[in-house]
């Protein structure tokens, strides 16, 4: 029987107990002894899409219209769901407040970090507008010199003294926080499944090669501590399942578009093969790689143990089998029977993964962020509080 092309199991981090609190308790080369203490970040700077975004592209082409957010902040919040995102959780984690946005000039606070993801972006960089393909023009590579600039222009705003020195970061901050990654699904998605093989292997390989860039740019900068999600199954979300001609054959066993997820998890392999060589080239660098791929398909795969309903379907849509339709998306306005109504949420966002069809809900953003936080999906297996500690098998 032949296999796909991209048909290989996804990266495995399966270790036992043992062997976890073994390199928890050695790794890290910067403490004394055999003990070391957490991380202690004082900032978080995050890149990355929608999955990430807590106002960016909102702040730039539009608020994300109600109920999104209904279910912590009560109101919409910038963040693409009904409630915290992944980095929400990270942030109080590590007991820093949630990240403002880069972009947001109302409110922002930028003393614990910043955040440069902005939604719809990917990491290759765009030769054309949002009208023409509805990808944000604000790719990797301008989120870094976004990232550039804020590392000088805060200095020169701090050292003015007042009020700045409570909205600035330190400068050491820049070498002693946690720099995070959630970008690639959009770059996933742009790949035509009508492409061959060879097209899609190379353009997988200029993107990984811009991300690397970019990660490098920023150690340049005074990164050090980077902690890199890999992409979900983005074959498992309803507006792919709902714009794809997708044959009985290309659906798995859980309904999921297999050519969508096999290209994700070739995209992963890639990814994962990247930080490797980041690791040897950036010699100060601790990177932490995140099977985000993993722990999401777990959930779908395994939703009724989780207590979750119905996996592919939005929770905030109207239509179709997936209640989801590309014209009227989440808190549109349309009409039914001479009536206009507002797309709205369904009864309990609690119990559903999907909140309009792109994004995940509060709750299976929580679901998510409990199975990574203490390193079992990643490599190395390093806790979140621990990702400063360079393991010594590096």
């Amino acid at each position: 029987m032949e296999h796909s092309y991209f048909q290989c199991s996804s990266l495995r981090f399966s270790v036992t107990f043992f062997i976890v609190n073994l390199l928890v308790g050695c790794v890290g080369a910067s403490s004394s002894g055999n003990h070391h203490s957490p991380c202690n970040f004082p900032a978080i700077f995050n890149f990355g899409d929608s999955n990430s975004d807590t106002g960016g592209y909102s702040a730039v082409f539009g608020q994300a219209w109600a109920p999104a957010g209904e279910t912590y902040f009560g109101h919409p919040a910038g963040r693409y769901s009904d409630g915290r995102l992944i980095i929400d959780f990270i942030a109080e984690k590590l007991g820093l407040p949630y990240l403002s946005a880069y972009l947001d000039s109302i409110g922002a606070n930028f003393t614990h970090g910043a955040n440069f993801a902005t939604a719809a972006s990917r990491i290759r960089k765009l030769n054309y507008t949002i009208a023409q393909a509805g990808l944000s023009p604000i790719s990797l590579n301008i989120q870094n010199y976004e990232y550039a600039q804020f590392t000088t222009r805060t200095q020169t705003l701090r050292n003015r003294g007042g009020v700045f020195q409570h909205l600035m970061p330190k400068n050491e901050s820049f070498s002693r926080a946690l720099y995070t990654f959630d970008i690639g699904q959009n770059d996933v998605t742009s790949y035509n499944t009508g492409m061959s093989k060879e097209e899609v292997r190379d353009l997988i390989s200029e993107t990984l090669d811009q991300f690397s860039e970019n990660i490098k740019d920023i150690y340049n900068h005074g990164g050090r501590y980077f902690w890199i999600h890999n992409t979900g199954p983005v074959g498992c979300l309803a507006y792919i399942l709902d714009s794809l001609q997708i044959t009985a054959g290309q659906i798995d066993k859980m309904g999921c578009a297999k050519p969508i997820n096999d290209v994700a998890q070739y995209f992963n392999r890639g990814l994962n093969e990247t930080v490797v060589k980041l690791r040897k080239g950036l010699p100060s660098a601790v990177i932490t790689y995140v099977d985000i791929y993993k722990v999401k398909y777990l959930l779908i795969s395994k939703a009724k143990r989780y207590g979750f309903k119905k996996p592919l379907r939005a929770c905030c849509g109207r239509g179709g089998k997936y209640n989801f339709n590309s014209k009227y998306g989440c808190g549109a306005k349309m009409k039914v029977n001479g009536t206009e109504i507002t797309v709205g949420s369904c009864k309990d966002p609690k119990v559903k993964i999907c909140w309009d069809g792109v994004h995940y809900t509060e709750a299976a953003n929580k679901f998510v962020f409990d199975q990574i936080v203490d390193g079992s999906f990643s490599d190395p297996p390093l806790p979140l509080i621990m990702a400063c500690h360079r393991p010594t098998s590096y």
